[in-house]
């Protein structure tokens, strides 16, 4: 499965690289993690529940940030091992920045995959769910970056 598409956040493009790098501010933009563990400055461990149609997940994911080019180029591979259910969660995504009048130009692209009875449910109500996502983390990141702006000119 894959998912694709494109933000404008009214900040510079170092600031929202820097955002896109703090791993907790990433993580409190996405829908359903805790207890996020740093290991190092690439390898980050969290928790992540989410339900789906009727069924609700919980995963252990591991995320290995593989290519870093400031203030450009972020990517990234996700493993996840679902509680209480056969399948796994394997992800890679791709961010690239760009400035663009002023403001900053988020382009991602992210390539997912589940197995085992994970997998099984279907890929239009997984695409509906992933979809919701990331419309969730559009606005929660656009946020962050309303309230950075309100609180600097203090």
């Amino acid at each position: 499965m894959k998912l694709a598409g494109d933000l404008i956040i009214a900040a510079p493009r170092q600031a929202v690289f820097d955002a896109l790098r703090d791993a907790r501010l990433f993580a409190s933009c996405v829908d359903g993690v805790r207890d996020l563990q740093e290991i190092d400055a690439s390898h980050y461990r969290a928790v992540m529940e989410t339900k789906v149609a009727y069924i609700k997940f919980r995963f252990d994911v591991a995320v290995e940030v593989t290519k870093v080019e400031p203030p450009q180029t972020i990517e990234a591979k996700v493993e996840g091992t679902p509680h209480g259910i056969v399948g796994r969660l394997s992800a890679t995504s791709s961010t690239t920045l760009t400035e663009q009048d002023g403001a900053t130009r988020v382009q991602y692209a992210i390539e997912a995959a589940l197995t085992g009875k994970l997998g099984s449910l279907g890929q239009p109500v997984i695409r509906s769910k992933a979809k919701e996502m990331e419309r969730h983390f559009v606005e929660k990141l656009g946020a962050a970056f309303a309230a950075r702006a309100v609180e600097a000119p203090r």
